[in-house]
């Protein structure tokens, strides 16, 4: 269903695109950090947002941006349910049908950074991050982001957030007295050319294929079964095939097991690449 179909073309346009311009800020409320525990809960802390934070970063963003002097209301609770609803129809109409594909990517990515600071450690998964930043001990470089700025932890962590909605560089709160957030872009898989994926399920089978795919980004077994579209079971039968012939190799995290790529599995993908 398009916007203009589900009625939401005209608010999406007339409210949410200026609240979201392609500017050095934008008001820090819109992404609070209650985010990280689902919609509701974000669209809660958006209104729960004191006023008088809501007025000073709306006019922070009105500095960096032309606004419409509407957005100067955004401190007001009436105005703000408006946003919230918006917000939520938006999602439910545009995300929501997509949502499966987008928790694959991040499941994917979170597997991917497990293994780096399995690997490596703490150094070894802010090196690996992304190509849009550097780890030179004890700083995380960010090149290129359009304020210069230093944000000092002070013992406060860092909350590292993959997202599939960013693209190129990261992002980070303006605001260096709220919490230390970086959202960093997912690494987007591409498709495999139609010959190099039928010239693998030739030599492992359909399912095996898949899993061992998945296993380039490190993969769970219950995230393996879902990408392969069998049960849990037939999943861990199959990475255990896959483990035995020395393609993948398994290390249990928490309560969960994560599957990678051994040498040898990468050199076979990168030699179908080749064909």
């Amino acid at each position: 269903m398009s916007l203009q179909e589900s009625g939401l073309g005209r608010p999406v346009g007339a409210m949410l695109l200026p609240l979201f311009p392609r500017a050095r800020y934008y008001a820090d409320f819109l992404t609070p950090a209650e985010g990280v525990d689902g919609l509701d809960t974000a669209l809660e802390a958006i209104l729960a947002t004191p006023d008088t934070q809501v007025r000073r970063e709306m006019a922070l963003a009105g500095r960096a941006s032309r606004l419409p002097s509407w957005t100067t209301r955004l401190g007001e609770q009436p105005l703000r349910r408006e946003l919230v609803e918006v917000l939520r129809a938006y999602h439910q109409t545009v995300l929501a049908p997509h949502e499966e594909h987008v928790q694959q990517a991040l499941q994917a990515e979170r597997a991917r950074s497990a293994r780096h600071l399995l690997s490596g450690g703490v150094a070894g998964l802010l090196s690996h991050l992304t190509p849009a930043v550097r780890w030179r001990h004890p700083v995380l470089e960010v090149p290129g982001y359009p304020t210069e700025s230093d944000v000092h932890l002070n013992g406060r962590g860092l909350l590292l957030i993959p997202t599939y909605f960013c693209w190129k560089l990261p992002v980070a709160l303006a605001d260096p007295g709220l919490p230390p957030v970086l959202a960093y872009p997912v690494h987007h898989a591409a498709p495999s050319p139609p010959g190099e994926e039928q010239a693998l399920r030739s030599l492992l089978g359909r399912t095996r294929a898949t899993v061992l795919r998945a296993a380039a980004a490190g993969v769970t077994t219950s995230e393996a079964a879902r990408q392969a579209g069998v049960s849990t079971g037939t999943a861990t039968h199959h990475t255990t095939a896959l483990r035995d012939a020395g393609l993948i190799s398994s290390r249990r995290c928490a309560n969960t097991v994560l599957h990678t790529l051994t040498a040898l599995g990468a050199a076979l993908l990168r030699a179908q690449q080749r064909t």
